[in-house]
């Protein structure tokens, strides 16, 4: 792929484009460039959140798949036949040792990367891939400490390549709907949204059984440790991305600062005990994430946003969506909402009238292509942006700044409820570009 120009040329381009992006270039906008036919990626991770990223890649045309890469072998066969029964053909595989994924990132058959690995891998496999002048599309979180959001930033600047949050929230398919609220002004002007992941993970951090760890399974195996020792939101960016895209955050708007707390723990425990005995050696673990963590953050132009993290306790999955403006609300735990001037005074009404009213130019035009492919057809779009920013060899929709002021909030909040709820200061990961930037997420009628 011809990706190299010069910074002045690619500026230019830029504004004209008004893309607004602050990234150091290397991407060609001139659309009458030759475009791949195919687009060429690989996976490191084809575990069950990459095989599900594999599945989708296989329903389309447009992408061939010659390198894959995991440590676990019976991954590696699973995901190769998946491939060459789709017709495809047996891809290479690298699966031995923790960095096999570095001798994959050297071949020059591929154009990006799909990453979907235990978290503590993605920031590092991210900046391989982006400096093996490659696409980079990372699961959620892309980082897990300030210097790992840096190093996505800077990696990117430097190199010119994007680095894309595979966060598929923003696409969901009612969030996408509010946006096309949001943007038409139905809200008003923004003052306040809530979000956040509450969702009953204890079968998740506990299998088979109550076992967690060297003798757990799947996220068991490695995610589990996390609620051991950490104590803050470890999983923000579901909630915080679709936020982040009302409020125009790295987009003429950005978050200024947050401060955290964190109830007792007992969800965990509580189910060792109840499902393996309180005998059991695991009983004994003492799990220092608190069962609700509450962020508050304060933005630029002076929105509020609470986030809620709350996955150790018996309870129906919610995000806990809330937009609220100077017309009205939207709130998808009841699915309510209430527009001044066309509601009924006080009352709520249900939204799923105006979510079809308002339903996003994307979801009508990918429908039928996005039915099935997970997570209620989100998944679709967020492969789809991915592989055709590669097509085009434009910027991603979501960005390395994205990625990083996103998953920023997991480190900050840790330091915020060990500080006693202490204010935290986000840094300008644009470097002020923030200011000039202008919204394009789901503005292009393509993806």
């Amino acid at each position: 792929m011809s990706q190299f120009i010069d910074r002045r040329h690619f500026l230019k381009q830029n504004a004209l484009a008004g893309a607004g992006l602050a990234l150091a270039p290397s991407l060609s906008f001139d659309k009458s460039a030759d475009k791949p036919k195919k687009v060429r990626l690989g996976f490191i991770g084809v575990g069950l959140r990459g095989t599900s990223h594999l599945r989708n890649a296989l329903y389309r045309d447009d992408i061939l798949i010659p390198a894959i890469c995991d440590t676990d072998p019976e991954r590696i066969t699973i995901a190769q036949n998946l491939i060459t029964r789709a017709g495809g053909k047996k891809p290479e595989a690298y699966t031995r040792g923790e960095h096999a994924y570095l001798q994959m990132l050297q071949r020059d058959d591929l154009d990006g990367v799909i990453i979907a690995t235990p978290w503590e891998w993605h920031t590092p496999m991210a900046v391989a891939t982006m400096k093996a002048g490659k696409y980079a599309g990372v699961e959620v979180s892309a980082a897990n400490t300030l210097e790992e959001c840096w190093d996505l930033v800077n990696t990117s600047e430097a190199t010119g390549m994007p680095c894309m949050i595979l966060e598929n929230v923003c696409y969901r398919r009612d969030v996408m709907a509010v946006l096309n609220m949001v943007r038409q002004g139905m809200f008003g002007e923004l003052l306040h949204c809530h979000c956040g992941y509450q969702h009953d993970l204890r079968e998740v951090k506990f299998e088979p059984g109550v076992e967690f760890g060297e003798k757990g399974i799947h996220e068991a195996h490695w995610r589990t440790n996390h609620s051991v020792s950490r104590n803050g939101d470890l999983y923000p960016t579901h909630g915080i991305g679709p936020i982040a895209n009302y409020l125009n955050i790295n987009r003429g708007n950005r978050f200024v600062s947050l401060t955290s707390m964190a109830t007792k723990s007992r969800g965990l425990h509580n189910y060792i005990v109840e499902k393996g005995g309180s005998t059991h050696p695991n009983a004994k673990v003492g799990f220092k994430l608190g069962d609700i963590v509450t962020t508050m953050i304060q933005t630029q132009n002076g929105e509020t946003v609470i986030i809620i993290h709350d996955t150790n306790l018996p309870r129906p999955y919610s995000l806990g969506f809330r937009v609220q403006g100077t017309k009205g609300l939207w709130m998808n735990d009841g699915n309510t909402i209430y527009l001044e001037g066309k509601s009924k005074p006080h009352q709520w009404e249900p939204s799923e009238a105006y979510l079809k009213e308002y339903d996003h130019p994307l979801w009508k035009k990918y429908e039928e292509k996005a039915t099935g492919s997970g997570h209620g057809g989100m998944d679709f779009f967020v492969l789809h942006a991915f592989v055709e920013s590669i097509k085009r060899k434009v910027p991603t929709p979501l960005d390395a700044y994205d990625a990083a002021a996103w998953s920023v909030i997991s480190p900050f909040s840790e330091l915020s409820i060990a500080a006693g709820g202490a204010p935290q200061f986000f840094p300008d990961f644009t470097r002020g570009h923030w200011m000039n930037r202008k919204p394009v997420f789901a503005l292009n009628d393509t993806y």
